[in-house]
């Protein structure tokens, strides 16, 4: 297969995603990729890039460190399986000697991600926010759900904590721009949601402490951080961080870069 366009088609007419379940496209169609077990043979190759990836990696990738006993035939039986799904469409699935190699792929909404993400980086550094705001939605809205979701595998469930992480990264950063945008009164409800969700990351709390500010709420703002200090200290004995505790202080004094722009009184 060759690498896709800009707009995400592939030369061969095949695409891969994996922001989501896997899935192939073929010109827009989705294929059968066989069985779950098949399915993660497929995603962790993919992961690979090209590189071939030796018998014993892919079974402990797959299976862990207890395989069943004919795991071998497995591995063959799901192998043949991908060649003949993958047939038509150029990607070489072969036996390098050494290891398994799938060559002539790329993950499209991977690829398209990374760009997206270093796109809005650039965008933000050059003070471009609304750019850098929008260039982050783009990359949020390519998630169909958890990263490679409903296939069970070592490899592949520590690939997901790990996009599990990037993408709440990115969707801080977006929500970051948005405040500093001022737009932090629509947000500050999606904000407590995500606090609620994820009670022990701190940089939520500074996102709502900000958003809160900005409103005029700074009496709120010192309830959430009061809240988080709590939760930290139940959970892991510990203090919240540096930053979350800078902004504490700025709240207490009453810092004007946290407070509402000033009213704009209207020309008569």
């Amino acid at each position: 297969m060759g690498v896709p366009t800009s707009g995400g088609s592939a030369v061969h007419g095949l695409r891969f995603e994996l922001l989501g379940p896997l899935r192939a496209l073929r010109d827009g169609a989705e294929i059968p990729l066989g069985p779950p077990r098949q399915r993660a043979v497929l995603a962790v190759l993919l992961l690979q890039e090209g590189r071939p990836m030796s018998y014993g990696s892919l079974v402990e990738a797959v299976w862990g460190g207890t395989p069943p006993a004919h795991v071998r035939n497995l591995v063959q039986k799901y192998v043949s399986g991908l060649r003949r799904a993958l047939a038509d469409d150029g990607p070489q699935l072969v036996w390098t000697g050494s290891g398994y190699r799938l060559g002539g792929t790329v993950v499209a909404d991977l690829r398209e991600r990374r760009r997206l993400v270093d796109e809005a980086l650039a965008a933000r550094a050059a003070g471009q926010l609304s750019r850098a705001r929008d260039l982050a939605r783009q990359a949020e809205e390519l998630w169909r759900g958890e990263f490679a979701e409903g296939l069970r595998s070592p490899y592949l469930e520590a690939e997901r904590l790990r996009w599990a992480e990037k993408r709440l990264t990115v969707l801080e950063e977006r929500l970051a721009g948005e405040i500093e945008l001022g737009h932090a009164f629509e947000y500050v409800h999606e904000l407590v949601r995500l606090v609620a969700a994820h009670p022990l990351r701190e940089r939520f709390v500074e996102l709502l402490m900000l958003a809160l500010c900005r409103t005029g709420r700074p009496a709120d703002a010192l309830a959430a951080y009061e809240a988080a200090r709590q939760r930290l200290s139940e959970a892991m004995g510990a203090d919240p961080g540096p930053v979350l505790r800078d902004l504490h202080t700025r709240v207490l004094r009453q810092d004007a870069t946290l407070l509402p722009p000033p009213a704009v009184l209207p020309v008569h």
